[in-house]
């Protein structure tokens, strides 16, 4: 691969690899690899201090996807941990009481939270450190504190009014907890969550089921009661994980892999199936000519992403409850169909989407020494979720539930005991059958688009793995909840002569700063020369936009 081209976090190791948008936790990972744990063993000390340090974006409070590559079966399997609606829940009920669409905040948008369970069953299976072990480290940084960041502070500054204004007294919990001075944060000042640090201590005193069916459940049970929620004991109760097979496509030889519905693994697929149907850009020497090649690769994957989202939105729930046709959507011969109607010309206008905007999200990755790796996305949606949160537990519920739809036409639409539509998408490329790079990304509707630029960096380009996620990057998506998705966040990073390009072929084009944060959070782990367990190593890399730094031993 080429050298580094832009400035970015790298390590590379021997035995072992964790990436995540937080130090904390991939610090955390880290010791858990060096201690003798397996790569899930890894994931979950590392998930569960990001659901502390990095709560306005997940928690035990919210739902994940896993993929898992298990070496000693040389198989790929994948975990969806994704909580469902209540048992009760009805579209037909809630339009009887004038609703529109689901409010994005308050106890109508929970759905069950289903990562903890997730951690669990992933444990179950292949874990080998004790639980108390895996989450210690987030137990002693919630109850002695973590140092306030630039990411947490404004998360926190932004979210008081917008709570204050949608929520009233229902986001006093919230306020509790998260701003309990009544003021903004310092840079550097403890934060200290003694609530959820004594709930993780339960877990792992009691056993990953304690959300579900201990004393944690009867509390959360009040709690979502009290919020408007209609999830009761016997919607935790009865929660269960479900293990799933991957889905994937080719991509230029290489086998790029994804989690099935309700996951938006196909999304970034169908994509990939798309691209492949051009030419990939070619290097040429800078000048009239490169910059064309830039623009017209930007404009195919603006316009294959406007096709890929619009199936998603069209296709994508909970597949016991409608079946997306994903033989159809994943067909080579129906990506070169819907490649025929990309005008390179000029840019396409959408349709509106069906669907709310993306939100806040975390991807990680680890690699052992005896070659197993883990892709885990968890997440809250929205910043810290529906805003809906518990003094007493610590818990921060996510709104997931409010991507359903209340049309009784669309497959999204509420019901009971149904899993919403998910962004959520991790991803894993393979090799000659060999896992070769882990990745994935944060950022709601950006990810199977941030997913497809950075697999074109490193296939198409050449890129090494460093320099693929922290590359300059666009997305697009509606300016608005259902509006078209025509609006594109582009990085300045491009040059404004693509960027005037683009505007040129008639896309709206909206400069974001360098390295937002909002163009997504990226990490890869690269696997070289057959990993650890072949003499190999590692290469780790985590998005500079992110507070996170890759670990590796």
């Amino acid at each position: 691969m080429t050298r580094l081209l832009v400035p970015a976090f790298l390590a590379r190791g021997a035995h072992g690899a964790v990436v995540a948008p937080h130090h904390l936790a991939t610090a955390a990972g880290l010791g858990i690899l060096r201690a003798g744990g397996t790569a899930v063993d890894a994931a979950i000390a590392t998930n569960a201090v990001l659901a502390v340090v990095d709560n306005q974006a997940c928690g035990i409070g919210g739902d994940a996807f896993w993929l898992i590559w298990d070496a000693p079966g040389g198989r790929q399997v994948g975990l969806n941990g994704s909580g469902r609606s209540a048992r009760t829940a009805s579209a037909a009920a809630l339009r009887a009481r004038g609703l529109r669409t689901i409010p994005r905040r308050g106890g109508l948008s929970i759905t069950v939270p289903g990562a903890v369970r997730s951690w669990g069953d992933a444990h179950d299976r292949f874990g080998r450190l004790p639980r108390a072990s895996l989450l210690a480290p987030a137990i002693e940084l919630a109850r002695d504190g973590f140092p306030a960041d630039d990411s947490f502070c404004h998360a926190v500054e932004v979210s008081a009014p917008l709570f204050e204004h949608e929520l009233g007294p229902q986001g006093a919990g919230w306020a509790s907890v998260y701003r309990p001075a009544g003021r903004p944060w310092h840079l550097g000042e403890r934060v200290r969550l003694p609530a959820l640090a004594a709930t993780l201590e339960r877990i792992a005193v009691n056993g990953w089921a304690e959300p579900y069916e201990g004393e944690t459940a009867d509390r959360q049970a009040a709690v979502l009661a009290a919020s408007g929620s209609s999830i009761g004991v016997e919607d935790l109760r009865s929660h269960r994980s479900t293990w799933t097979e991957p889905i994937g496509t080719d991509y230029r030889g290489v086998r790029a892999t994804g989690h099935p519905p309700n996951s938006s693994g196909f999304v970034a697929l169908e994509l990939l199936n798309i691209l492949e149907t051009f030419d990939p850009p070619v290097a040429v020497e800078p000048g009239p000519a490169a910059l064309s090649e830039r623009i017209r690769w930007a404009h195919i994957g603006i316009e294959a992403s406007k096709l890929a989202m619009a199936d998603r939105d069209a296709h994508l729930t909970d597949p016991e409850h409608h079946r997306a046709p994903l033989e159809r959507l994943l067909d080579k011969a129906y990506a070169r169909d819907l490649a025929r109607t990309i005008d390179l010309s000029r840019a396409a206008v959408p349709a509106p989407a069906r669907v709310p905007r993306g939100g806040g999200t975390v991807w990680l990755g680890v690699v052992d020494a005896e070659g197993n790796a883990v892709s885990l996305i968890q997440s809250n949606y929205a910043g810290f979720g529906s805003g809906i949160v518990d003094p007493l537990t610590g818990i921060a519920y996510q709104n997931r539930g409010s991507y359903f739809g209340l049309d009784e036409d669309h497959p999204n639409v509420l019901g009971p005991a149904k899993r919403t539509l998910h962004t959520l998408m991790p991803g894993m490329l393979f090799r000659a059958g060999q896992p070769w790079l882990i990745l994935g990304s944060m950022g709601g509707d950006a990810q199977p688009q941030v997913h497809a630029q950075v697999v074109s960096a490193v296939v198409d380009g050449g890129l090494d793995v460093a320099s693929a996620v922290a590359g300059p990057r666009w997305f697009v998506e509606p300016v608005e909840h259902f509006a078209p998705p025509d609006t594109v966040r582009i990085e300045p990073r491009f040059g404004p002569d693509l960027l005037d390009g683009l505007t040129a072929l008639g896309h709206v084009v909206a400069a974001t700063e360098p390295f937002d944060g909002a163009l997504g959070h990226c990490h890869a782990i690269e696997i070289v020369a057959g990993g650890p367990a072949s003499g190999g190593s590692l290469a780790a890399a985590t998005d500079p936009r992110s507070q996170g730094l890759p670990a590796a031993w």
